[in-house]
């Protein structure tokens, strides 16, 4: 399936979809290319597929600023596996990771390895300032494990 939105912003379409086989492009799998793009591969402002790179991505595996999926690369990121500067996932890497397993600057997790660590063997009172001003949008009836 092949479909691109007449409408363009700077030569690419605002939306391209590609899913599946195109025999006459000899393409295995659909690659869209647009301001939203939609496909096995995705590249655009928001891509949403199996792989997909932007700003905002939404994949298996997802590279951008803010990446969500089950791998993901970028500034902010939730994903299994996470590895970005803020990083939420199963498996979090980064600056500020918070995740079953935690890696970072500031880590938050059931196991947690860092610099300043919050986990439920380590308490680190820098890591506790740092994730309290960081979620303080959530509401208090809430349990964090720093509250």
């Amino acid at each position: 399936m092949r479909w691109q939105s007449r409408t363009a912003y700077m030569e690419e379409p605002l939306i391209s979809v590609a899913i599946g086989p195109d025999a006459a492009r000899t393409e295995m799998n659909g690659h869209a290319r647009g301001i939203v793009a939609i496909g096995d591969i995705a590249t655009g402002v928001i891509a949403i597929g199996g792989v997909a790179r932007g700003l905002v991505s939404i994949g298996g595996i997802a590279i951008g600023i803010i990446a969500l999926g089950g791998i993901s690369l970028g500034a902010f990121t939730v994903a299994g596996i996470a590895l970005g500067a803020f990083a939420f996932g199963g498996i979090a890497v980064g600056y500020s990771a918070v995740g079953g397993v935690a890696i970072g600057f500031y880590s938050l997790g059931g196991v947690a390895s860092g610099q300043f660590m919050l986990s439920p063997i380590h308490r680190d009172v820098q890591a506790v300032e740092f994730f309290k001003s960081v979620f303080r949008f959530i509401p208090r009836p809430l349990r964090l494990p720093f509250n």
